[in-house]
């Protein structure tokens, strides 16, 4: 539900904005304070009256209007707002947006506002495909906007049909309640029907019946993770390597030790619809695990003969068929870090790759005592094809439903509630 949150609803101009009326409502229904801007284009397709009705809200319209800004009114809209839409978003909007021009009331609310903004694009599919508007898209993305839709079908133009239709109301509404669930909320049931697989904690490769090459991985990014999808209605499977931590509440939680072991855990829990792969699994193993504890002889070194773990992510990423429709791999970097997951990204065949830095220092400059690994807290970045989101230190608990809010977008509902 959204009770107690703020939504600022930017109405843009296009046939689709009469959708926006019933987006108002869809909004209040789960509890959410919507306000209102409209632009001038919206205003020949909808009245501000229309909207004020259905959201009991005044509707802001002028950037320089003298009642409101008085008290620089644009500035207190963006920072009253816990989520800023934009619906429907046009070609000119998000072209505005992208290149930060405020020249009306919604542009410098966009600009002046700190909430995730997301849009629901509606356009005819020509001006959608145009590469201005696809360099555009991957710029929004890459500063952190959430796009819901667009969808195919029939466009207003006769005859005409194509990828551009703006999302409907129940959908966008299902986004608004996902991404807020990052700040804290609880998703609710955006994910309710998927089925999420994820993988926690380290492996452990025997070297002889005491000793064994390891990671140093907690879980608990994993674990909170898993907990998170669960929260927000998925059936969750969680493959996990040794870790000092209870089993999530209601999840499936399969134990396994070494990564042959997570890596069979995984492919039996497949078909997914989404898969987070969060474990630390070790690169090597020993190429002759040995039967007894090997003993000290003199200066001699122990015989430590090394071959190559299977890749899961990699092998899950790049599978032919049965294939996650999303698959999200984690990159712990102690330098060049976007970079070092950038090229991950790529190498893997992955959706997204979620990347934080584990040296110490890197800890400490995210304000981490002692570096990420065991810690209560991270500080990440978000590396997919459209670009690079850079999100600030927060607890592990927070990062996880910030993830699982962006999986469930990323998702959209089922086709049964479409």
């Amino acid at each position: 539900m959204l009770a107690g949150k703020t939504v600022l609803l930017i109405i843009g101009g296009g046939i689709a904005a009469y959708k926006s009326l019933d987006l108002i409502r869809r909004l209040k229904e789960r509890g959410a304070r919507v306000r209102v801007v409209m632009t001038g284009a919206a205003q020949k397709f909808v009245t501000p009256l229309a909207a004020g009705a259905l959201s009991h809200e005044p509707v802001f319209t002028e950037l320089f209007d003298r009642a409101a800004e008085q008290d620089i009114g644009h500035i207190r809209l963006a920072r009253e707002a816990d989520l800023v839409l934009v619906a429907p978003a046009t070609a000119d909007r998000m072209a505005k947006m992208a290149h930060g021009i405020a020249d009306d009331l919604a542009g410098a609310v966009l600009l002046a506002t700190r909430a995730t903004r997301l849009v629901a694009p509606a356009m005819n599919p020509a001006m959608w495909m145009h590469p201005a508007t696809l360099r555009n898209v991957v710029m929004l993305k890459a500063d952190g906007v959430v796009f819901v839709g667009p969808k195919a079908g029939e466009m207003a133009e006769r005859g005409e049909e194509g990828l551009g239709r703006m999302a409907e109301p129940t959908e966008i509404a299902d986004a608004a309640e996902a991404l807020l669930g990052a700040g804290g909320v609880k998703v609710g049931g955006a994910l309710r029907g998927r089925h999420v697989l994820v993988t926690s904690g380290p492996t452990h490769e025997p070297i002889d019946p005491v000793r064994y090459i390891a990671n140093r991985s907690s879980g608990k990014q994993g674990h909170a993770i898993a907990a998170a999808a669960a929260a927000a209605g998925a059936r969750v499977t969680l493959v996990s390597g040794p870790v000092n931590l209870p089993d999530p509440a209601g999840i499936a939680v399969h134990h396994v030790e070494t990564a042959r072991d997570m890596l069979a855990a995984v492919e039996a829990a497949l078909p997914a619809d989404a898969a987070v792969f969060a474990a630390a699994v070790a690169d090597w193993r020993v190429a002759a695990e040995a039967g007894q504890k090997l003993k000290k002889d003199g200066n001699a070194l122990a015989p430590l003969a090394l071959t190559e773990n299977p890749d899961i992510l990699a092998g899950i990423a790049r599978r032919a068929e049965g294939r996650p429709r999303l698959v999200v791999g984690f990159a712990a970097e102690t330098q060049n870090v976007v970079a070092h997951a950038q090229a991950k990204l790529a190498r893997k065949g992955c959706d997204w790759i979620v990347a934080n830095d584990v040296s110490r220092d890197g800890g400490h400059q995210s304000g981490i005592p002692g570096g990420v690994m065991g810690a209560d807290s991270n500080a990440v970045h978000l590396v997919s094809a459209a670009g690079v989101e850079h999100w600030p230190t927060a607890s592990k608990a927070e990062i996880a439903q910030r993830l699982v809010a962006r999986i469930a977008v990323a998702l959209g509902p089922q086709e049964s509630q479409s």
